[in-house]
């Protein structure tokens, strides 16, 4: 069953276009991902917060993404990485047009 991941921490580097110049690689990198569906980057310049809303095909796709992305956060001097899995209402998803196809059906 596809999982809904949600991801926020702290963030004071590039934001808007300046961010999507930066973080190609990371981008590609994240298709290579197993189970990845999608992801929407999300940024808060305000707030000083980064992160995303990611579509998996499994909760262990999902967390195992999670526990990977957390500690390369850390590396690079994150302190905490608030990620939550969440399950997805497919019949009220779909009524709001939710793009939850999975690639290949």
């Amino acid at each position: 069953m596809m999982k809904l991941l949600q991801v926020d921490f702290d963030y004071h580097g590039p934001m808007g276009e300046a961010m999507s110049q930066a973080l190609v690689g990371l981008a590609e990198s994240i298709n290579q991902e197993p189970g990845l569906i999608w992801k929407i980057w999300t940024e808060n310049e305000k707030e000083k917060l980064g992160g995303g809303i990611y579509l998996f095909e499994t909760e262990q796709t999902a967390q195992d993404y999670l526990d990977m992305h957390s500690a390369r956060l850390k590396q690079m001097g994150v302190p905490e990485v608030r990620g939550i899995i969440f399950d997805i209402n497919l019949p009220l998803s779909t009524i709001n047009q939710a793009p939850l196809k999975v690639r290949g059906a």
